[in-house]
Protein backbone atom coordinates (compact mmCIF):
# COMPACT_ATOMS: atom_id res chain seq x y z
CA UNK A 1 0.00 0.00 0.00
CA UNK A 2 1.45 3.36 -0.91
CA UNK A 3 1.43 6.49 1.22
CA UNK A 4 -1.46 8.09 -0.68
CA UNK A 5 -3.75 5.17 0.08
CA UNK A 6 -2.71 5.14 3.73
CA UNK A 7 -3.49 8.86 4.00
CA UNK A 8 -6.90 8.37 2.43
CA UNK A 9 -7.65 5.54 4.86
CA UNK A 10 -6.72 7.72 7.84
CA UNK A 11 -8.99 10.49 6.61
CA UNK A 12 -11.79 8.03 5.89
CA UNK A 13 -11.50 6.36 9.29
CA UNK A 14 -11.38 9.75 10.99
CA UNK A 15 -14.55 10.74 9.18
CA UNK A 16 -16.25 7.51 10.17
CA UNK A 17 -15.20 7.94 13.79
CA UNK A 18 -16.56 11.47 13.77
CA UNK A 19 -19.83 10.36 12.20
CA UNK A 20 -20.28 7.54 14.70
CA UNK A 21 -19.64 9.84 17.59
CA UNK A 22 -16.36 8.58 18.97
CA UNK A 23 -14.98 12.07 18.95
CA UNK A 24 -18.28 13.44 20.29
CA UNK A 25 -17.00 16.27 22.47
CA UNK A 26 -13.54 16.51 20.94
CA UNK A 27 -14.33 19.76 19.14
CA UNK A 28 -16.61 21.21 21.74
CA UNK A 29 -15.45 24.02 23.95
CA UNK A 30 -14.84 22.85 27.45
CA UNK A 31 -15.36 24.84 30.60
CA UNK A 32 -12.31 25.77 32.64
CA UNK A 33 -10.70 22.61 33.89
CA UNK A 34 -12.17 20.53 31.03
CA UNK A 35 -10.00 18.30 28.92
CA UNK A 36 -10.84 18.63 25.22
CA UNK A 37 -7.29 17.57 24.38
CA UNK A 38 -7.89 14.15 25.90
CA UNK A 39 -11.05 13.74 23.80
CA UNK A 40 -9.21 14.70 20.62
CA UNK A 41 -6.34 12.37 21.49
CA UNK A 42 -8.80 9.53 22.15
CA UNK A 43 -10.45 10.07 18.77
CA UNK A 44 -7.09 10.22 16.98
CA UNK A 45 -5.92 7.03 18.69
CA UNK A 46 -9.14 5.24 17.74
CA UNK A 47 -8.78 6.29 14.12
CA UNK A 48 -5.08 5.36 13.98
CA UNK A 49 -5.55 2.00 15.70
CA UNK A 50 -7.39 0.61 12.71
CA UNK A 51 -4.64 1.55 10.21
CA UNK A 52 -1.54 0.57 12.14
CA UNK A 53 0.34 -2.03 10.13
CA UNK A 54 0.95 -5.34 11.80
CA UNK A 55 4.54 -6.40 12.43
CA UNK A 56 6.10 -7.86 9.33
CA UNK A 57 5.82 -11.62 9.17
CA UNK A 58 8.51 -13.83 7.69
CA UNK A 59 6.67 -13.99 4.35
CA UNK A 60 4.52 -11.36 2.63
CA UNK A 61 0.82 -11.72 3.29
CA UNK A 62 -1.51 -12.88 0.57
CA UNK A 63 -4.37 -10.69 -0.61
CA UNK A 64 -6.86 -12.81 1.35
CA UNK A 65 -4.77 -12.53 4.53
CA UNK A 66 -4.49 -8.74 4.18
CA UNK A 67 -8.24 -8.54 3.61
CA UNK A 68 -8.87 -10.67 6.71
CA UNK A 69 -6.60 -8.41 8.76
CA UNK A 70 -8.41 -5.29 7.55
CA UNK A 71 -11.75 -6.89 8.35
CA UNK A 72 -10.57 -7.82 11.84
CA UNK A 73 -9.30 -4.27 12.40
CA UNK A 74 -12.66 -2.84 11.29
CA UNK A 75 -14.56 -5.21 13.58
CA UNK A 76 -12.30 -4.28 16.50
CA UNK A 77 -12.75 -0.55 15.85
CA UNK A 78 -16.52 -0.98 15.56
CA UNK A 79 -16.60 -2.90 18.85
CA UNK A 80 -14.59 -0.16 20.58
CA UNK A 81 -16.93 2.51 19.22
CA UNK A 82 -20.01 0.57 20.31
CA UNK A 83 -18.54 0.08 23.79
CA UNK A 84 -17.77 3.80 24.11
CA UNK A 85 -21.28 4.77 23.03
CA UNK A 86 -22.80 2.23 25.44
CA UNK A 87 -20.64 3.58 28.27
CA UNK A 88 -21.84 7.12 27.56
CA UNK A 89 -25.48 6.03 27.23
CA UNK A 90 -25.22 4.26 30.58
CA UNK A 91 -23.93 7.53 32.03
CA UNK A 92 -27.03 9.36 30.81
CA UNK A 93 -26.04 10.66 27.36
CA UNK A 94 -28.70 10.38 24.66
CA UNK A 95 -27.17 10.59 21.17
CA UNK A 96 -29.40 11.52 18.29
CA UNK A 97 -31.25 14.18 20.21
CA UNK A 98 -31.31 17.67 18.73
CA UNK A 99 -29.94 19.13 21.93
CA UNK A 100 -28.77 22.75 22.17
CA UNK A 101 -26.66 21.76 25.20
CA UNK A 102 -24.79 19.04 23.28
CA UNK A 103 -21.23 19.84 24.37
CA UNK A 104 -22.12 20.14 28.02
CA UNK A 105 -24.26 16.99 28.04
CA UNK A 106 -21.65 14.71 26.50
CA UNK A 107 -18.91 16.16 28.69
CA UNK A 108 -21.08 15.56 31.75
CA UNK A 109 -21.65 11.96 30.63
CA UNK A 110 -17.91 11.49 30.02
CA UNK A 111 -17.07 12.78 33.51
CA UNK A 112 -19.79 10.59 35.06
CA UNK A 113 -18.57 7.51 33.14
CA UNK A 114 -14.95 8.19 34.10
CA UNK A 115 -15.95 8.56 37.76
CA UNK A 116 -17.93 5.31 37.63
CA UNK A 117 -15.02 3.51 35.98
CA UNK A 118 -12.61 4.87 38.60
CA UNK A 119 -14.92 3.75 41.39
CA UNK A 120 -15.20 0.24 39.96
CA UNK A 121 -11.44 -0.29 39.85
Amino acid sequence: MNVAHAGKRVVLLGSIALAIGVSGGAFAQTPAGGDAGANATHAANAANAAVQPTPAASAPLSKAERKAQRKAARKEAKAKNAAEIKRLKDAGYQPGQNDPNYPENIQKAERKAAAAQGASQ
